[in-house]
């Protein structure tokens, strides 16, 4: 008989605590929002990712952690933007590299070319 009630008051306190957190422990406002199901802040599209951006970016989470996709599209486009200035980078110091080579050339003819001077004896 103990049993038996016991088991009936656990009952009621769990059907208790379900309905609590079905209706909302009695709160008159309206329920929070959900966290949305997609990327709401990607990453801008029209100019090139800043530090800003990065550190802004907020994944929504899913039910094991964050969406794969939502992660793999951030990653790709960080991957493909670094990669874009990487060789970039390359270019500018190659065109610097050659531009500094020409002067040190032509500095080096112009050098070559000249007479010494003779002394008056």
């Amino acid at each position: 008989m103990v049993m038996f009630l016991f088991l009936v008051v656990a009952l009621a306190v769990v059907v208790a605590a379900v309905t609590l957190a079905v209706v909302g422990g009695g709160e008159t406002g309206p329920l929070p929002e959900a966290a949305p199901e997609r990327l709401q802040d990607p990453l801008p599209y029209d100019r090139p990712v800043n530090r800003a951006d990065v550190e802004a970016l907020r994944f929504p989470l899913a039910a094991r952690g964050y969406r794969m996709s939502d992660v793999d599209d951030a990653l790709g486009r960080l991957g493909a933007e670094l990669a874009e200035r990487d060789a970039r980078i390359a270019d500018l110091e190659s065109a610097l590299a050659g531009a500094q080579a020409a002067a040190h050339g032509a500095h080096a003819s112009h050098v070559s070319m000249e007479k010494p001077a003779q002394e008056d004896q």
